[in-house]
């Protein structure tokens, strides 16, 4: 099969993926050889390419096929797979598996269990024709989604709606948005979802144009004024969803939330100084359980959540990275075998 392959760290504009042959993958007991009809390039690749997450022990094998956002037709099945059936059409996301022992696997919380493995980080991912899933973890998708919008379901769909779970938004409720990309486009609709009024906050005008585009009530570029002064202008912030990977701007963040608000974040950042007597509280956030993934899937099949989506061929898989890097995808990126 044709695959586009991580055999060392290199900056996105070295051109860090091959695209070469490689043997198609057979299914082992319990997993599902899936035909790749499209993969999302999320920024987290990009981070894991370049080689800033090797502290992490990310990936864990080199070399490696990336992306973990996939929709894809089931083709052959491995020994004792039940629930499925060849020709379906399913979606694979950043869990691959899980132990299914754990506390946490127990609580439905599988997606935080110490034992899960990643796809594209752990085991190779979606920058190919066919990839290898564990049928625990493949999700149907309904036939009324295109490949291309149905990929971005399964990490930044996930994600955001992880995120706005953990936020507890109400009507009438004020959240800002820090980084309006992939996850954030997602962030802003589950909000407004929710009844929440939202702040969208970007360094860039072409992020900050799909927020307005998809109902954002106040759009600030934080390259040209301080989101901390004109956030407190509108009264401050109830909530504050990060995105960005900048310490920076989850300092804003919190500086823009009200007493006894809320601030979560799914980025690296470091929080420097707490200031504990403001009563805000700060919440981690990764993907999400199986139960809230087949919920964000429902939300888009009956159009209640959009998919902001640029496609290209899987041979244009380092350039998409490079435009990825450099701000100039809207939202998110497809690659297409």
């Amino acid at each position: 099969m044709k695959a586009a392959v991580l055999h060392e760290f290199r900056p996105a504009e070295e051109s860090p993926l091959t695209i070469e042959d490689v043997p198609t993958p057979n299914p082992g007991p319990g997993q599902v050889l899936v035909k790749v009809h499209a993969c999302g390039v999320c920024r987290s690749n990009l981070h894991m390419i370049e080689g800033e997450w090797r502290r992490y022990g990310i990936p864990s094998k080199l070399p490696i096929i990336p992306g973990h956002e996939i929709i894809g037709e089931v083709v052959e099945l491995g020994e004792g797979v039940e629930g499925l059936r060849k020709g379906a059409r399913v979606g694979i996301q950043p869990i691959w598996s899980s132990c299914g022992r754990c506390d946490y696997c127990l609580r439905g919380m599988e997606h935080i269990c110490p034992e899960k493995k990643l796809t594209g980080e752990h085991v190779d991912g979606g920058y190919a024709e066919y990839i290898v899933a564990d049928a625990r973890h493949v999700y149907e998708v309904p036939d009324n989604l295109s490949p291309e919008e149905a990929a971005p379901l399964f990490c930044p769909g996930i994600t955001a709606y992880g995120a706005v779970m953990k936020a507890d938004l109400r009507p009438g409720m004020r959240v800002g948005v820090f980084g309006v990309g992939g996850v954030g486009h997602m962030v802003i609709q589950l909000a407004l979802l929710h009844g929440a009024d939202v702040v969208a906050v970007s360094r860039r005008e072409n992020h900050l144009r799909v927020a307005e585009r998809l109902g954002a009530k106040w759009l600030i570029n934080s390259s040209e004024k301080d989101p901390v002064e004109e956030i407190r202008r509108i009264g401050g912030l109830d909530v504050s969803i990060v995105f960005a990977p900048s310490s920076k701007v989850a300092e804003q963040a919190f500086k823009s939330t009200k007493l006894h608000g809320t601030v979560v974040i799914g980025v690296h950042v470091e929080l420097g100084w707490f200031p504990f007597y403001e009563e805000k509280r700060v919440v981690g956030t990764v993907v999400g359980p199986r139960w809230a993934m087949r919920e964000v899937v429902r939300l888009a099949s009956e159009g209640k959540l959009k998919v902001i989506h640029e496609d290209y061929p899987l041979e244009k898989a380092n350039e998409v990275l490079r435009k990825l890097k450099h701000g100039e995808v809207d939202a998110r990126a497809v690659l297409i075998p």
